[in-house]
C-alpha cells in the first residue's frame, strides 16, 4: 500500500509503520502523548493507518492486542507528560523559544485546559499539538492525580483505539483501499481544523485590542459626570 507522503517521508504514517513497525508505532504514541519533542508526530494518521494494516494483515497482531498496546502507550504518554510538568512548574511558561520548543504552543494548551478544565484530557487527545502539552500543563497546574489518571485512561482509550478501530473497519471497505491517499489527507485536515480555528480566534482578538486601547496614552481619563440621582453630593 503506498500512501501520499505528507510532508517528509519520516513523517509518513506508511513508511514509519513499514519501517520500525508496531514496536515505532507504540513510541511515536507515546511520545506525541506527553513528550515536548513529539508534537509534530503523526498521531491520527498514524493510528488509523496502523488500524488498516492489521486488517490487510501487513501488522502481523491481532487487533485487540494492537489496540490494547496502543492505548497503553498513550496513557503512559500523557502520565510522563504530567510528571514532567509537576517537576518543572512555572519555568516552564518561561522557557526560551527553540526550533523544537514555542512557547505559544503552551499558552494554547494552558488556555484549552483552563477552559474545559479535567476534561480537556480527552478533548485535547483530538487536537494535534495540544494533546502534547495538555497532560504537561496539568502537572504544572498541580491537577489532582487520582482525577489525572481516570480522565488520562478515559482519553487515551477513546483516542488510541478509537481511531484505531476506525481504521481497522474502514479498512475492509474496498472504496478505502481504492481512495486510502484522499482519505489520509482528509483525516490529517479535520486534525488540524481546530488548530485552525484557534488560530483565527486569536488573531481575531489581537485585531480587537488595539482598537479598544485610548487613541493617546497621555491624555489623563475623562471625569465621570456628576449623578443627581438619590446618592448624588448635595
Amino acid at each position: 500500500m503506498n500512501t501520499l507522503a505528507l510532508g517528509p517521508q519520516w513523517l509518513n504514517s506508511d513508511y514509519l509503520i513499514t519501517t520500525f513497525g508496531l514496536i515505532g508505532v507504540l513510541l511515536i504514541v507515546f511520545a506525541e502523548s506527553g513528550l515536548l519533542i513529539g508534537f509534530f508526530l503523526p498521531g491520527d494518521s498514524l493510528l488509523f493507518t496502523t488500524g488498516l494494516m492489521v486488517t490487510t494483515n501487513k501488522i502481523d497482531k491481532p487487533l485487540w492486542l494492537v489496540c490494547v498496546l496502543v492505548v497503553l502507550a498513550a496513557v503512559l504518554g500523557d502520565q510522563a507528560g504530567y510528571l514532567f510538568g509537576r517537576k518543572v512548574g512555572p519555568s516552564l511558561f518561561t522557557r526560551p523559544d527553540s526550533r523544537l520548543f514555542k512557547q505559544e504552543n503552551v499558552e494554547k494548551a494552558h488556555a484549552f485546559f483552563e477552559k474545559h478544565g479535567p476534561k480537556s484530557l480527552i478533548l485535547a487527545r483530538f487536537v494535534p499539538i495540544v494533546r502534547t502539552f495538555t497532560p504537561i500543563i496539568a502537572g504544572v497546574s498541580r491537577m489532582q492525580y487520582r482525577s489525572f489518571i481516570v480522565f488520562n485512561v478515559i482519553g487515551g482509550t477513546m483516542w488510541g483505539a478509537g481511531v484505531t478501530l476506525l481504521g481497522a473497519a474502514l479498512g475492509n471497505v474496498e472504496f478505502v483501499h481504492k481512495n486510502i491517499e484522499a482519505i489520509l489527507v482528509g483525516i490529517v485536515l479535520l486534525s488540524v481544523i481546530p488548530v485552525a480555528i484557534e488560530f483565527l480566534r486569536a488573531r481575531a482578538k489581537a485585531k480587537k485590542a488595539p482598537a479598544a486601547a485610548p487613541t493617546d496614552p497621555t491624555e489623563p481619563p475623562a471625569r465621570a459626570p456628576q449623578g443627581r440621582g438619590r446618592h448624588a453630593k448635595r
